[in-house]
């Protein structure tokens, strides 16, 4: 099948009812639980990181220049990184115990528990998004006009590159295999990291701006966000096919799967709780809220929600599912 067609098929498939909730309604799907101020933090605010060990959350203010560090049983800041150029992408590494942060700048920076750095990477220009490879703790980093960098954190040195079309944005890994959005190319790649090549490339059509992105438990389907129109995508990560299109929340810059249900932070002020027969709730945050991490050992959704208009912070949200549910 050819990629349009498929993406025509997938336009014929029924559009979600969509029904609203306030995060004080203890009946909505997300129940805001706690506020957390940002104090002095200033413009758009990017990824999140946990360690859940010592119970702090860490938090990349990207036009800040600053990575907060949250401490999740006081609900307070009790420490902060400056003079940062552009942080990202953050990660924490339990077994090294040390901070990654990813910057605009192409440096990723590591920082041991107490936030002192302890070394710092060159990429060359914009590194943004950071995951911890779970099968042996290396680092893989997206940046630049198009690659996936792989870091040893014991040495702090990179140990390959895998090239790609494009910028990557929202990236998750399967064993070796990494699937990436690159909006620039208007595409969606499947990798291998280990063998470092690229494995194919799927064209998002009409759709631009796929930047967040979850992968299925069993690795056969994943799911993006396009921002242009604004809509969900299930894709077979076999075939490459849409298998699924519904409407969404705009600008969303990260997205999760739990229990049967997709999280969609959006920057246009909501979080869509969508179900498995596409059917969704949307909970109100705030404007420019569009990044968050979902954390399964808490079962608790941190949204990262900007000041404009009321101070920056964090907002912890219980997941209410079994009453709220689409």
């Amino acid at each position: 099948m050819k990629p349009w067609r498929g993406f025509a098929a997938a336009l014929l498939l029924a559009l979600p009812a969509c029904s609203q909730a306030q995060p004080t309604d203890p009946r909505s799907p997300l129940v805001l639980e706690r506020t957390i101020p940002l104090p002095d933090t200033r413009g758009r605010i990017d990824h999140l990181a946990v360690d859940l060990a010592d119970h702090r959350l860490f938090v990349a203010e990207i036009a800040n220049g600053t990575v907060d560090e949250v401490d999740l049983d006081a609900g307070k800041v009790v420490g902060r990184i400056t003079g940062l150029a552009e942080p990202q992408g953050v990660a924490w590494l339990p077994a090294e115990r040390e901070l990654v942060v990813a910057c605009g700048d192409g440096s990723v920076r590591f920082y041991d528990a107490d936030r002192h750095e302890l070394a710092w990477i060159d990429l060359g220009e914009d590194a943004d998004n950071v995951r911890a490879d779970p099968r042996n703790g290396h680092v893989v980093v997206g940046y630049g006009k198009g690659g996936l960098a792989t870091i040893d954190p014991v040495r702090h040195a990179v140990l390959s590159r895998l090239t790609l079309p494009g910028h990557p944005e929202g990236f998750r890994l399967f064993g070796s295999r990494a699937y990436i959005n690159v909006p620039d190319d208007g595409s969606v790649i499947a990798a291998d990291l280990d063998q470092r090549r690229q494995l194919a490339r799927w064209p998002t059509g009409l759709h631009r701006l796929n930047f967040p992105m979850a992968v299925e438990p069993s690795g056969q389907r994943i799911t993006i966000a396009y921002r242009l129109p604004a809509a969900l995508a299930t894709i077979d990560t076999a075939s490459g096919r849409t298998l699924s299109l519904w409407s969404a929340c705009g600008d969303a810059d990260d997205l999760f799967l739990v229990r049967d249900h997709i999280l969609l932070v959006c920057g246009a002020g909501h979080v869509d709780v969508i179900g498995a027969d596409g059917e969704s709730v949307r909970v109100e945050t705030s404007g420019g809220a569009r990044t968050g991490l979902y954390v399964p050992e808490l079962d608790r959704l941190f949204v990262a929600v900007p000041s404009r208009g009321r101070p920056a912070a964090i907002w912890a949200l219980r997941l209410n599912l079994a009453q709220g549910q689409p």
